[in-house]
């Protein structure tokens, strides 16, 4: 090899180590700049968080739903003379009382072992027993701060709109799902901070920089869900699943004016104190995250649609009424065989006639049909101030059919969640306006209170249509298939819905889900309800399961509300 070929390759060689330092360097100056600086500081500070105080919520009258019980943070500074295994062997079984002896002592002795701590935070949540079992310790390098634990002094009431709180991968308080989790940074506030510089022993630096930034306590809700209102739904529910055979209900009461809840309660449900012994499935709100065909109390809507519209009139002939109908290759019959020729639009509410809705359908046409659904607001979020609400998959305008325009004019084909349906049917109650429904009335922080305003999002229908509707939904209280259960002497506007279960690509015949939605006094409301029973075992049918459970606590609602009846 000749001295010109071996100059070559040792300059290669010296290009090559000179291209790949530069490249370590670009790296560590450009690239990894931002996370080794946070190594280097981590290596000459040490930091501690002390928790805020997590805000409180109250129920309308004041009561606590969600409070917080005193508790105690524990970190230990390190001392170079102190030996860590038998420190490790007093305090184990007092912090981890639960835990086997030695795996309580292994867990704390890893942390006992890691070099890099000046402070290290022993427990966040310490209960006053186990603070007076350290004390007794009488470990001058042992300290505590004030913190708390989350309480839910009434339980598993109302835990679907509550949530819990948990933790996150950091082992910090996290809220989830209901309110916990929509107002989670409300609620958690900003955590304090203690940080000191150390030299490479990890000591203190009596002359370094010393940081204390004071925590900052979470903010309190107060709700409008009434106490005594919420015991009450609960209480009938629970007695109607029982009595009615049915896997699972949800009542769900509001101000149709304001969107302001009432009270909001599914079953089964979970006590959120202990939510790691409870299904996963049991977390979610079904008045707000369950999706189902609505039946026949999405009819009121229709109707509402075309009358404002003005495709029908209240006195409209149907000319198809006098038998069932067909519709492409599906005949559409009514629910219970009987026809009623040349019925009008009001008849056809009151007998809940799928063939009637069919011929309501075709008056109003496809893309009329379209435009109300979306103003109604079925093809987007309530807003409803809860974390696990979700918006059912609903198909695009483009992919709509005649056949479903029939189908979807008696409430099947489609689906829709509760607090949708109920937040459509309160634009009726109160004149046309959909309304943004809410649970939490005011924000409380240590230096003002915030009201949260009522948020009215658009007209639905004309204030003349809503007085039409409401009458044509009075009528079918008082002369439908649910009267037999109405409250006598009040002007209640109603409508059943009983709607057959998709399973597999078709419906069970023996399957039903049963709802009742409504308002009273129909003149001026004082609330909306709305009652779901899923498949009800002792009849299929609404107006003997959901109707009756409604009229059971309207009534009450009414007596609350202290409406005189009118005979």
């Amino acid at each position: 090899m000749n001295w010109r070929l071996r100059l070559k390759l040792l300059s290669g060689f010296f290009a090559l180590l000179f291209f790949l330092l530069l490249s370590k360097l670009f790296y560590w100056q450009v690239l990894a700049r931002e996370s080794l600086s946070q190594i280097a500081l981590s290596q000459q500070q040490s930091t501690l968080s002390v928790p805020a105080k997590r805000g409180e919520i109250f129920l309308a009258d004041g009561s606590a739903l969600a409070a917080n019980q005193p508790g105690w943070l524990a970190y230990l500074i390190r001392r170079p003379d102190q030996e860590l295994k038998p420190l490790a062997e007093k305090l184990a079984p007092i912090l981890y009382p639960e835990a086997t002896d030695s795996a309580a002592l292994n867990s704390l002795a890893a942390k006992l072992d890691q070099p890099e701590w000046q402070w290290l935070t022993l427990a966040k949540k310490l209960t006053q027993a186990q603070k007076l079992a350290l004390d007794g310790l009488d470990l001058d390098n042992l300290w505590f701060e004030p913190t708390q634990g989350r309480f839910y002094p009434e339980a598993s009431m109302a835990a679907h709109f509550l949530g819990f709180v948990g933790s996150d991968s950091q082992g910090n308080d996290q809220g989830y799902y209901g309110l916990e989790g929509y107002y989670h940074l409300e609620l958690s506030g900003r955590p304090g901070i203690i940080k000191q510089d150390q030299d490479a022993l990890n000591q203190p630096i009596l002359s370094g920089d010393y940081l204390v930034q004071e925590k900052k306590d979470g903010r309190t809700l107060q709700l409008s869900v009434n106490k005594s209102l919420q015991f009450l739904v609960e209480t009938k529910l629970k007695t109607a699943l029982e009595r009615y055979g049915a896997k699972a209900g949800s009542v769900t009461v509001m101000d149709p004016g304001t969107g302001a809840i009432l009270a909001m309660a599914s079953l089964p449900a979970y006590d959120p104190v202990k939510y790691p012994e409870f299904s996963p499935n049991l977390f979610t709100n079904p008045a707000v995250a369950d999706a189902f065909e609505p039946g026949s109390i999405f009819k009121v809507l229709v109707m509402a649609a075309a009358i404002d519209s003005e495709a029908v009139k209240p006195e409209t002939s149907c000319d198809i009424c006098d038998g069932p109908v067909k519709i492409d290759k599906y005949t559409i019959n009514t629910w219970n065989n009987e026809y009623y020729p040349d019925s009008t639009i009001n008849d056809i509410l009151v007998h809940s006639d799928n063939v009637g809705m069919v011929f309501v359908g075709q008056k109003l046409g496809l893309d009329k049909f379209l435009d109300y659904f979306n103003r109604f607001g079925f093809e987007e979020k309530t807003g409803i101030d809860l974390q696990d609400e979700a918006l059912p998959a609903i198909k695009s305008d483009s992919k709509w059919t005649y056949v479903d325009l029939a189908t979807a004019s008696f409430g099947q084909g489609f689906l829709a969640t509760g607090i949708q349906l109920l937040t459509a049917v309160s634009a009726i109650a109160n004149g046309g306006e959909l309304v943004q429904p809410r649970l939490v009335e005011k924000i409380i922080s240590e230096d003002r209170t915030l009201p949260l305003p009522v948020k009215l999002k658009r007209r639905v229908i004309r204030p003349e249509t809503a007085v039409i509707v409401r009458d044509m939904m009075v009528a079918a209280v008082q002369a439908g298939e649910a009267k037999w259960a109405a409250v006598k002497g009040y002007k209640i506007a109603g409508k059943t819905g009983t709607a057959q279960v998709a399973a597999g690509g078709r419906y069970e015949e023996e399957k039903t889900n049963a709802s009742f939605i409504g308002f009273a006094p129909a003149d001026k409301p004082k609330f909306a309800m709305l009652v779901t029973l899923k498949e009800p075992s002792t009849s299929p049918w609404a107006s003997e399961t959901a109707a009756p459970l409604w009229f059971s606590i309207a009534q009450d609602l009414l007596n609350h509300f202290n409406v005189i009846p009118m005979e």
